[in-house]
């Protein structure tokens, strides 16, 4: 079994510094490692040649972005399974192997992720992917031990392997083959929510995307655009709307859709209130990057054979949320996931 690891980089030379020794050390007779360079302007190629020769280096002709990069990245790795890591990740021992063993014990497991824990907060769930993500009838991204920005203490409640609807991209397993076979990730993504588009078209498929509890990795998570940048914001808005239109059943899609657009007027005047004018502009300058990009969206989603996919949460995570104060995964009503 071939299995590589392939960290993306872009300016990333203190993570690489800090965190790729435990990736080397964990990852000894077990897989190959890659750096995947997004055209740095900082000595991240020029270090890792110095100082990890033992480190294969493919060096994009520009910054494409997570998803180019990776997807540019990979087509020239021959390997059974992917490991895509996130620079700023610090790795445990044996974090690898439960994960394979997991994917391999049902050849309709397509991805999975294993439980991320914050860098900072170490007995704390870490934002991007914590124990495994879901999404509300909305498109509203949530994780079991993170909904929005509330995060869970880990005393040990998602301790189990189960099925989601999404693995995070910071830390991602994925079989190669179903990977190349759904056309990887979406390059106009650039970054953020490319994992979950890229879930929903696994799921659509007939594969399973799972979380593995038995191994754990810590997230620093904010290293290309922490979330007071506009452009993140721009980032998510847009993004959330393609992967909508590209994977919603076509019964769903104008009601989503209308419901949408007035949740989001809902938080950009919210951006406004709260002083963050750039954040009120990013989400009109979002609906107008998925308008414009309307025509490209309908050919890829013609490509999509639409199913009624499971692990979609069909309540509204943001009114459970903010209205009615629940704060934790286990306060969600159970018989709402399908």
């Amino acid at each position: 079994m071939r299995i590589a690891i392939v960290i993306l980089n872009w300016n990333g030379k203190q993570y690489l510094e800090k965190f790729l020794p435990g990736v080397v050390e964990t990852c000894h007779d077990i897989a190959e490692l890659y750096v995947a360079d997004n055209a740095s302007s900082d000595d991240s190629v020029s270090f890792l040649k110095l100082h990890f020769p033992q480190v294969k280096i493919i060096q994009n002709s520009a910054n494409l972005g997570f998803s180019g990069g990776y997807n540019i990245a990979l087509k020239q790795i021959e390997a059974d399974y992917y490991i895509l890591l996130n620079s700023d990740i610090e790795v445990t021992p044996n974090w690898i192997e439960p994960v394979i063993t997991l994917m391999e014990s049902d050849a309709t497991i397509a991805a999975c992720q294993p439980k991320i824990l914050s860098y900072f907060d170490r007995n704390r769930f870490e934002y991007a992917g914590a124990a495994g993500g879901f999404i509300d009838r909305f498109g509203y991204p949530f994780c079991r031990g993170r909904i929005f920005q509330n995060l869970e203490k880990d005393h040990g409640q998602y301790d189990d392997n189960t099925e989601v609807f999404w693995a995070t991209g910071a830390c991602f397993f994925i079989k190669a083959a179903k990977f190349h076979e759904v056309g990887g990730f979406d390059d106009d993504f650039f970054a953020h929510m490319e994992e979950i588009d890229l879930c929903w078209r696994l799921k659509h498929a007939g594969y399973k995307i799972f979380y593995c509890a038995q191994s754990k990795v810590y997230h620093i998570g904010g290293g290309s655009l922490d979330k007071s940048s506009s452009r993140k914001t721009y980032l998510n808005i847009r993004n959330n709307s393609t992967l909508l239109y590209k994977n919603l059943p076509r019964k769903q899609l104008y009601p989503v859709f209308i419901a949408r657009f007035f949740l989001d007027m809902m938080a950009s005047f919210k951006f406004l209130i709260d002083g963050g004018f750039k954040h009120f502009a990013a989400v009109a300058r979002a609906h107008l990057g998925f308008y414009f990009s309307y025509k490209k969206n309908r050919v890829k989603r013609s490509k999509i054979n639409h199913q009624q996919v499971t692990k979609i949460y069909k309540g509204n995570i943001a009114l459970d949320h903010f209205l009615l104060g629940k704060k934790t995964f286990d306060q969600l009503d159970k018989q709402n996931f399908f």
